[in-house]
């Protein structure tokens, strides 16, 4: 079986945890692994790493394959040009199994879901295996609650091992989701099986702007194409579509209080990550990496990050997103990176700000190194505090070790690379009237970039 793992997104809604370059299914929210990790080992239980394609965009690329180096699984990688939603990020991938093997039987994954994978997942997958012939299958999770923050699919005509699809439901209100539970609708897990075969065809009949558009190579195919989701734009549509109940705990993480729920809970039911202190609150989500004092606080969501602080009714966090539009429109670079910002080379950390000075910590993984670049806008200084580097400035190359510095006039091609076994940590200071990463020229990347 082969397995298509969708890991684009760029959602917020757990902001300021999740941020646009560092969304949540690349954070490490339970353990070690994060969702993403832990959704290509859940891959791997019926797919080689050869057959799994995990589709993504230029943005989260080098995370991803940062993040599959960690835990040693080399998947194929696709780059989306842009984001167009599920239906063409399914249809690309597919069509990438299907010139390898037209008779393939395909998983498609979320990256940023919670799932146990129990004998009862196990066993859900396997039966929707066997009605790929005749259906594209998706799974239902069999509710414990009337929630109204996920779709619905009702279930119609029975099949062996799962059944018809009689309809797919928006969010409900509370009334509505309860009559849901009781009439045994199904939670819309967005988790799919299916023939290359009998998808593609199913595409072509029924969503043919998207089928034709990736007649064409895949920077046109992705011109093409409208934005659509598989539900909106093939699943409602052919009626060729099967339900399989997946009795399991999975969660898609759309809010703190969906956090909240499954998380370790103290003796006052606080969710605490860091240290809390207080005589009297209760039923909180506390995150930080400071001490938290509250009194008289309880049922409140309150996540610290290094630059933004958020506080609200836990059963309010699902209205963060309109804190996240109102950063976009205001170009606050808050909603799109945290201090610490990832880089295919490693990362990098601001310190400090100020209209005609910037102050960062450059961390460069063993055998990295930046980009050959420019500024036109800004003078560099690098102060070695860990390994050894070798900088390139101007003409001259040479070494600078831990406790050494280098200066780096405007208007200068330069580069720092770690020739070493260890990461090489370094202080930046910025100084100049643009300090932005928009100032930066590149003449040669090892990654590719622009």
């Amino acid at each position: 079986m082969y397995t298509i793992i969708l890991a684009g997104g760029f959602g917020t809604r757990l902001f300021p945890l999740s941020r646009s370059n560092y969304p949540k299914q690349f954070i490490p929210l339970f353990g070690e692994k994060s969702l993403f990790q832990k959704a290509v080992l859940r891959a791997s239980l019926f797919s080689k790493p050869e057959e799994i394609f995990v589709v993504t965009n230029d943005t989260h690329k080098f995370l991803v394959e940062d993040q599959l180096n960690q835990i040693i699984i080399p998947c194929n990688v696709l780059e989306e040009p842009c984001g167009k939603n599920t239906l063409p990020a399914i249809t690309y991938a597919t069509l990438k199994i299907h010139e390898i093997d037209n008779n393939a039987i395909i998983l498609a994954l979320s990256s940023d879901q919670l799932l146990d994978e129990t004998e009862t997942y196990n066993q859900a997958i396997k039966a929707a295996e066997k009605l790929t012939k005749k259906y594209i299958v998706t799974f239902g999770i069999v509710p414990t609650t009337p929630h109204t923050g996920y779709g619905y699919i009702r279930p119609g005509d029975k099949l062996e091992g799962g059944y018809k699809v009689s309809a797919f439901v928006e969010k409900p209100d509370k009334h509505t989701a309860e009559k849901y539970l009781k009439e045994r609708y199904l939670w819309n897990a967005g988790i799919f099986c299916f023939s290359a075969n009998f998808f593609l065809d199913e595409c072509r009949k029924y969503a043919p702007e998207v089928f034709n558009a990736f007649s064409h190579n895949v920077a046109k195919a992705y011109e093409l194409t409208p934005k659509i989701s598989i539900d909106y734009g093939l699943l409602e549509k052919t009626p060729n579509v099967a339900v399989v109940p997946l009795s399991t705990a999975w969660n898609d993480l759309g809010s703190f209080e969906a956090l909240y729920s499954i998380s370790e809970k103290d003796i006052n039911s606080n969710v605490v990550n860091g240290e809390y202190i207080t005589p009297d609150g209760k039923n909180n989500i506390i995150i930080s990496d400071k001490l938290i004092s509250t009194i008289g606080i309880s049922e409140m969501a309150i996540i610290d990050t290094a630059d933004v602080l958020m506080i609200c009714p836990k059963n309010q966090t699902q209205k963060i997103g309109e804190i996240t539009e109102q950063l976009r429109q205001k170009n606050d670079d808050r909603v799109v990176n945290h201090t610490i910002v990832h880089r295919p080379w490693g990362t990098y950390t601001t310190l400090l700000r100020s209209k005609t000075f910037l102050i960062k910590k450059l961390v460069v993984a063993p055998h990295k190194r930046i980009s050959l670049q420019y500024h036109n806008h800004r003078s560099e200084h690098w102060v070695v505090v860990g390994g050894i580097a070798e900088v390139t400035n101007g003409e001259n190359t040479f070494l600078v070790r831990t406790g050494e510095s280098t200066f780096v006039p405007a208007n200068t091609i330069h580069r720092l690379a770690n020739p070493g076994d260890v990461p090489l940590e370094v202080v930046e200071v910025q100084n100049g009237d643009l300090l932005t990463e928009e100032d930066i020229v590149r003449c040669d990347d090892d990654y590719q970039r622009k």
